[in-house]
C-alpha cells in the first residue's frame, strides 16, 4: 500500500485530497500544526509538523512514498524557503513522487529544490477555486454581492477536481517534470457566477460592481505587498489563457469530466442563504 503524506491538509483541498486518496485505497498521513484543529475523514494519520520548520517534519517523512506539497504557507500565503531541507527530509525517508500546488508566477524555493532532486515531480496550478467564492457569502445573506472584474472570465475549477487530479498524479504517475494547468469546464464571469448561486438559491442578489481602484484598495487592507497585489490585478486585466480556455486535465487525469460551477454552488447554498432562511 502506498503511503502519502498530505500537506496543507486543513486547507482548501485537504479534506477532498485525502478522501480521494483513501477511496483509491493509500495509506493518507495529513500533517497539521495543530492535530485538535484537524477535520479530516476516518482513516487517516495525523501528524504534527510544520513545513516552515523542516526540522519538525521526520516523523511525518518516515516511511512515506510520496507526497503533497504546498509551497506557501501562513496567512500571508509567503514561500516555504526552505525547500532542500523539506525535498531532502522526504528522500531520505524513502519518497519518489510529489506534487507541488502552485500559487504564485514566481518559482518558490520548495519548486526549485524538488526539480533539482531525483524525486518525480509535478506541478499542480489551479485558475481559481471555486471555494474561493464563499467569500461572498456574508454578502450573499444580505442579497448582494461586491465584487471586482466583473466582467473578466475565469474557468472555476473545484477543489474536489484539483484534489483528484493530485491523487492520481501521486498514486499512478505518468506527469513527471509536467507543470499541470487545472480548470473546470468553462469560462464564467464574476456576473455569471453571482447569477448561478442566484439561481441556486433562489435569492436574488446584486452584483455592485467595484472599481479597480477599489479592489487594489481592499487588497492594500488586506495586508497584500504592492508586489503581491501588481500580479493579482495582471492576472485579471491580462488573464492567462487557462483562465479563458477550459484545458482537459481533469478529464485526461481523472477519466471524467470536472464539476460545474453551478453544481457546486448547489452544494453550497446553505452558505448562501439568508438567515431567515436557514
Amino acid at each position: 500500500m502506498t503511503t502519502v503524506l498530505v500537506t496543507g491538509a486543513t486547507g482548501t483541498i485537504g479534506r477532498h485530497f485525502a478522501q480521494h486518496l483513501l477511496a483509491m485505497g493509500a495509506s493518507v498521513r495529513c500533517l497539521t500544526r495543530d492535530r485538535n484543529r484537524a477535520d479530516l475523514p476516518s482513516g487517516v494519520e495525523i501528524a504534527e509538523g510544520d513545513l516552515r520548520d523542516p526540522g519538525s517534519l521526520g516523523p511525518a517523512c518516515e516511511g512515506v512514498d510520496a507526497a503533497h506539497l504546498i509551497t506557501f504557507a501562513g496567512d500571508d500565503y509567503a514561500p516555504i524557503e526552505d525547500g532542500e531541507a523539506i525535498v531532502s527530509s522526504l528522500a531520505q525517508a524513502g519518497a519518489t513522487r510529489v506534487t507541488l500546488l502552485v500559487g504564485d508566477s514566481e518559482e518558490s524555493p520548495l519548486e526549485r529544490a524538488a526539480k533539482r532532486s531525483d524525486l518525480e515531480w509535478t506541478a499542480l496550478i489551479p485558475v481559481e477555486f471555486m471555494a474561493n467564492m464563499l467569500d461572498w457569502a456574508a454578502g450573499a445573506r444580505l442579497g448582494r454581492v461586491e465584487e471586482g472584474f466583473a466582467d473578466v472570465p475565469s474557468t472555476v475549477v473545484h477543489e474536489s477536481d484539483v484534489a483528484s487530479v493530485a491523487a492520481h498524479v501521486l498514486l499512478r504517475g505518468g506527469e513527471h517534470e509536467q507543470a499541470l494547468w487545472i480548470t473546470g469546464p468553462e469560462a464564467l464571469t464574476v456576473r455569471e457566477r453571482v447569477r448561478i448561486i442566484a439561481e441556486a438559491t433562489g435569492n436574488p442578489l446584486t452584483l455592485i460592481a467595484l472599481s479597480e481602484a477599489e479592489v487594489q484598495r481592499r487588497w492594500r487592507e488586506y495586508g497584500y505587498s504592492e508586489d503581491d497585489i501588481s500580479y493579482m490585478t495582471g492576472v485579471k486585466t491580462e488573464p492567462p489563457l487557462a483562465s479563458t480556455v477550459p484545458t482537459d486535465t481533469v478529464h485526461r487525469v481523472t477519466g471524467r469530466a470536472p464539476h460545474t460551477f453551478s453544481a457546486w454552488a448547489e452544494e453550497h447554498v446553505r452558505e448562501f442563504m439568508p438567515a431567515s432562511r436557514d
